[in-house]
């Protein structure tokens, strides 16, 4: 019997909008379009390439949850996924994971940080591989990135220091960006933008 690995990028492949910004909004919604608006110079300038889009990231998500605690923010996550995971999954994507055998091995693999990614990922009994918060030793988060933004080479860098490919005879990948480009170059059979 064939083992599969699959591999699923999260935002706009599984999600019909972009989790980062519906996380926040959700859980701040007093604050969040005076902070947007804020940083929408830095989100032209990381869209041109002028600055790193993954430290702008870390900025923008430090300027709504620098400080608060582990279990706050784990807090804020479950809420956002109880109150929103059957809207913002594709159907055709719920369908397809839940059909999945327990022989093969699924991952999320994502640019998004952990915390609000977690949820969706224990509901569907899926490995995670994504950008990591940082916490200092009382376990509150320092608004810093514990990883390197999980996006383009540092997807495939992931994978392959946290999966051992050689165990699985074929790799299916699912992706909707460049962003997962070097993802798919790893895979057996790539599905581009599969379940929108």
């Amino acid at each position: 019997m064939n083992r599969n690995l699959y591999l699923f990028d999260f935002d706009g492949t599984l999600t019909c909008k972009d989790t980062l910004f519906d996380f926040l909004k959700f859980s701040f919604p007093k604050v969040y379009f005076i902070n947007y608006l804020i940083f929408i110079p830095l989100f032209i300038v990381s869209k041109l390439k002028i600055i790193d889009a993954g430290f702008v990231k870390e900025m923008f998500i430090s300027k709504f949850l620098k400080g608060k605690s582990y279990v706050e923010i784990n807090q804020l996550a479950q809420n956002y996924f109880e109150q929103n995971h059957q809207e913002l999954i594709y159907s055709k994507a719920d369908e397809y994971i839940k059909s999945l055998s327990n022989y093969n091995d699924k991952f999320i693999v994502s640019a998004s940080v952990d915390f609000w990614i977690q949820p969706f990922a224990d509901y569907y009994e899926m490995g995670l591989i994504c950008t990591k918060a940082k916490y200092d030793e009382q376990g509150f988060f320092t608004g810093k990135f514990a990883s390197p933004n999980c996006n383009y080479q540092e997807k495939k860098n992931r994978i392959e220091k946290e999966i051992d490919l050689s165990l699985y005879d074929k790799i299916i990948a699912f992706g909707d960006t460049k962003g997962d480009e070097a993802m798919f170059s790893i895979a057996t059979k790539s599905n581009f933008r599969y379940f929108n």
